[in-house]
């Protein structure tokens, strides 16, 4: 890893932690600094790694809908849902036609339709198409996350989690304490490790066919 790699990586794991106190401080001001800063820094150091374009665009998308999930703005959960949902199709174009167990996809469809049972009478009318939609893709992005290894794997599962953990709020749900916490540890940790381990998998890729 170039020292600039080293920087990055170093920067995007200060502002999480940055980020994740802040949130259990209550610091306000602190969330909205770091969290736009997270997806840019983690894109930044894949690119210093040699990431492919999916991967790269995948966390742009994240960081768009970051940002538009901070506004109250009419329809800004709608438009980041849909980011997130661009950055679900470019990981699945990274994922390719890398085999994933059958058993696994079984499991992930039976997660799929169980939660999207459950959440569907808490949800506002107008989102629960949208989020029907949006859980698929998801969940397909999970399942095939698995394709590139156990950390990229936990990583696609860790984003289900997250999401999850976002739409048990809107249907009103009990929820932890510090909701937003365990939303962003999640998220920060899916990200990172969707990240690491595609790269991880594919310099293993390199080495075996060069």
């Amino acid at each position: 890893m170039s020292r600039l790699g080293r920087a990055l990586l170093g920067a995007f794991l200060l502002a999480a932690l940055v980020d994740l106190g802040s949130l259990l401080a209550g610091a306000d001001a602190g969330h909205l600094a770091a969290k736009p800063l997270l997806m840019p820094l983690l894109a930044a150091y894949a690119v210093t790694r040699g990431a492919p374009k999916p991967l790269i665009a995948a966390l742009l998308c994240g960081w768009g809908g970051d940002v538009f999930l901070m506004s109250d703005a009419d329809g800004a959960f709608l438009v980041g849902m849909g980011c997130f949902a661009a950055g679900h199709l470019c990981y699945l174009v990274l994922f390719g036609r890398r085999r994933s167990s059958p058993l696994l996809g079984l499991v992930y469809a039976l997660a799929l339709g169980g939660t999207v049972v459950a959440l569907w009478p808490g949800l506002p009318a107008d989102l629960r198409v949208p989020v029907a939609g949006y859980s698929l893709l998801l969940t397909a992005m999970a399942y095939r996350s698995s394709a590139l290894g156990v950390m990229t794997g936990t990583g696609g599962a860790l984003f289900l989690l997250s999401d999850t953990l976002i739409a048990t709020g809107i249907a009103a749900w009990p929820q932890l304490p510090a909701p937003d916490f365990w939303v962003m540890l999640t998220y920060i940790a899916a990200q990172y490790l969707l990240t690491e381990g595609t790269l991880r998998t594919m310099y293993g890729e390199r080495r075996t066919t060069s």
